[in-house]
């Protein structure tokens, strides 16, 4: 960073300039300013490493934003989505409960064999039941206080940077940055905390209520209950929970709900600590499977739910249906079945860790509840058969791909060398390999589909049955073999947690990995809080404010701009885009490369990318928009057009957006070097010739005078 200079913003977020004295500056009269944004959604390793265990409440929020475009399912989904993402804070709260609660102050402090040599959890052995889950209740209740102080946290960062609210588009990808989610982040942050704490206590009362429930402790379940209910019905409201302008008595009944949950825990603390009745100790803690149960059966109904209401809302046309209209339910799918196994996982581990002498099958049958065996079980059936279908996939579209990419570069390459058939090989391999993208959404889709029935298997938990009892029964396979598959379920999800941890720290070790991991975390993190308010805050809600401030104060100097983006920078430069005044955008040309918008957010987003949205960012830079994409790009493509033939095709434009970069530039070594040009694949263009001559252009376009309105016709195409 020695040759550039920050002139605006800070560490996390800023504008910077190259130094007066450096050499990198062209010789015309533009001035180069870059805005760096990377360090908004991931920071510190340490902050980095605690989201990737949070991942599932990341995929609950993303669901709710990629339901479809129907207003008259709007409503529904957003709710169902909100119940969804309420059950994973639940499933949290139950697995702390399931390690402090159910094997250690039940099971653990009451065997000699297990407390043996364990100084630290003997000073509670021998201690009445009460008093042993009173104290370990602290562990859960500090785990959902942590959860609560650190989603409070970020959003005060962003409160500096809200954009104007004038002369912005009403379209819906406009909102992103604009609107003040402050208010609906803390009413669901209220919502979930009194939900969390409340589980608490059900699982307390539960326990209690084993030997004969009392009048205190009925009057304590049916308050519970009571603010369970009131989470649930909360949710259920859109119109009055989304509210974006501060509501005070809204504010103050989620806040009251929070607190009298809170003063409900103590209560109940207190209870099963003075509580006289006679404790039955023995076997699992009394209620906890059945809680456990309970919830994953309210998961499947929701996600039985929300498939039905997506199928039913989905856009018929011919070739109109991303993901088959069920992009929601693919990710909500995803996020309870991974929350499902990391919290069956947690659970075991500690039992495994407690239980000495049990071999790993053998405990995972015996020392969980089945509920949490089933959702291992479910959750390695799913990953083993999705694996299954990816295969012949895999196999059977490779000989389309490598067609399509040996017609491409026969094109691109007309007069082969002789000694460039290795190098033309690579090119069509990783083609091939890019194009393998569009693969991913049916393979998503069946992956979502195993993990719901995984979910919906669970629900045989209520019958007392294990999987390899189950199985043996009714299939007439070795309960052994069953046993086997989930103990190998069991490792492979402890190792898929240390490779999204490992992967959180690499992605600060080398420049490579980050660039593919920063793909899928820009993804999650881009879109604001609306579903989950633990999961990571949104960089959008500033770097788009801010990019917007930015690019007004250089317009209004009277300077013109060429607004630049690579990959999701493309989305927060069409965000930015849209809440430019017109004054501001008629000087503002766009230069975007390796874009998403089209490839991946048009189809994952519905509602928010769109052709009327395209459309309008168009106009309102006057069409001086140029979008530059690669055929060995696997994350980046077309916006409008993937014509790929030698002249460009426009429709009533005046000139094209899209065109389309040969890569590589060549396949021999260029005279003075050995080795021939790199496949570029998703990086970003700025060191390419082609790019400069485009930059060029568009700045020239920007120096003639600015068109009086938009141009007729219809969308601009290209190469």
């Amino acid at each position: 960073m020695a040759e550039v200079e920050q002139v605006a913003g800070d560490r996390s977020g800023g504008f910077y300039r190259p130094r007066r004295h450096c050499s990198c500056s062209s010789g015309e009269r533009v001035t180069l300013e870059a805005y760096r944004w990377a360090d908004l959604p991931s920071g510190t390793v340490v902050r980095t490493l605690s989201l990737v265990f949070l991942l599932p409440f990341m995929l609950a929020n993303l669901a709710i934003w990629m339901r479809p475009a129907n207003p008259g399912s709007d409503a529904t989904v957003r709710s169902l989505c909100r119940l969804l993402a309420l059950t994973l804070t639940v499933l949290y709260v139950l697995a702390f409960a399931g390690v402090t609660l159910d094997l250690i102050a039940w099971k653990c402090m009451g065997s000699s064999h297990c407390l043996a040599g364990r100084i630290w959890l003997s000073w509670l052995g021998g201690q009445p039941v009460g008093l042993r889950l009173a104290v370990l209740a602290v562990v859960p209740a500090a785990a959902i206080g942590l959860l609560w102080r650190a989603s409070a946290r970020p959003g005060k960062v962003f409160d500096a940077f809200r954009a104007p609210a004038d002369e912005v588009s009403g379209h819906r990808l406009s909102e992103i940055g604009q609107w003040d989610a402050g208010p609906l982040v803390g009413r669901l942050r209220s919502i979930h905390v009194a939900a969390a704490f409340a589980t608490l206590d059900v699982v307390l009362l539960a326990a209690r209520a084993e030997t004969g429930a009392s009048a205190g402790t009925i009057a304590l379940a049916v308050a519970t209950g009571a603010v369970l209910a009131t989470c649930a019905v909360l949710l259920c409201m859109p119109p009055v929970i989304d509210r974006a302008a501060l509501d005070q008595r809204l504010d103050r009944i989620t806040r009251t709900v929070r607190t009298v949950a809170v003063v409900l825990t103590i209560v109940v603390t207190a209870h099963v600590l003075a509580s006289p009745a006679p404790w039955h100790e023995g076997g699992g803690l009394p209620g906890y499977g059945a809680i456990l149960t309970s919830l994953f059966v309210a998961q499947t109904t929701l996600l039985i739910a929300l498939g039905a209401v997506l199928l039913r809302a989905r856009d018929r046309r011919r070739g109109a249906i991303p993901l088959l209209g069920l992009g929601a339910l693919v990710i909500a799918a995803s996020a309870v079945s991974l929350a499902v196994a990391v919290s069956a996982e947690l659970v075991y581990r500690v039992a495994d860790f407690l239980d000495r002498d049990a071999p790993t099958g053998e405990g995972l049958a015996s020392g969980l509840p089945p509920a949490l065996t089933w959702a291992i079980f479910g959750f390695f059936r799913a990953v083993l058969f999705t694996l299954v279908v990816a295969v012949p996939v895999i196999l059977i579209s490779r000989r389309r791909r490598r067609r399509a990419a040996a017609a491409i570069v026969a094109c691109d390459y007309p007069d082969r060398p002789p000694g460039a058939a290795t190098r033309l090989r690579q090119v069509r391999e990783a083609i091939a390999r890019a194009r393998f993208t569009e693969r991913l959404i049916p393979l998503a889709v069946v992956y979502a589909c195993l993990a719901g029935i995984g979910t919906a298997t669970t629900t045989v938990g209520l019958l007392d049955l294990l999987p390899s009892e189950s199985v043996q029964r009714y299939a007439r396979l070795p309960g052994d073999l069953i046993t086997f598959s989930i103990a190998f379920g069991s490792w492979g999800i402890a190792a898929i947690i240390l490779g999204l941890a490992v992967g959180g720290i690499f992605a600060y070790r080398t420049v490579e990995f980050r660039r593919h991991v920063g793909v899928l975390w820009d993804l999650g993190t881009f879109w604001p809080r609306a579903a989950h308010p633990f999961a990571p805050p949104c960089y959008a809600e500033r770097a788009v404010p801010e990019l917007t401030r930015r690019i007004m104060y250089l317009v209004g100097r009277g300077n013109p701009v060429l607004l630049t983006a690579h990959s999701h920078g493309s989305v927060l430069a069409a965000a930015t885009v849209l809440q430019l005044p017109p004054q501001v955008s008629s000087r503002v040309a766009l230069l975007t490369h390796g874009s998403p918008l089209s490839r991946l957010y048009a189809r994952l987003f519905p509602a928010f990318v769109d052709d009327e949205v395209l459309y309008e960012i168009g106009d309102r830079v006057g069409w001086r928009w140029v979008n530059l994409w690669r055929d060995t790009d696997s994350i980046g493509g077309w916006i409008f057009s993937a014509h790929r033939t030698g002249a460009p095709v426009t429709v009533g434009r005046p000139a094209p957006v899209d065109r389309r970069l040969r890569d590589p530039v060549d396949v021999v070594a260029p005279p003075g070097d050995s080795v021939p040009p790199p496949i570029q694949g998703h990086r970003p263009c700025g060191s390419d010739q082609r790019y400069a001559e485009t930059a060029h252009e568009l700045i020239e376009r920007l120096r003639q005078p600015t068109d009086s309105g938009p141009l007729p016709g219809g969308p601009p195409t290209g190469l």
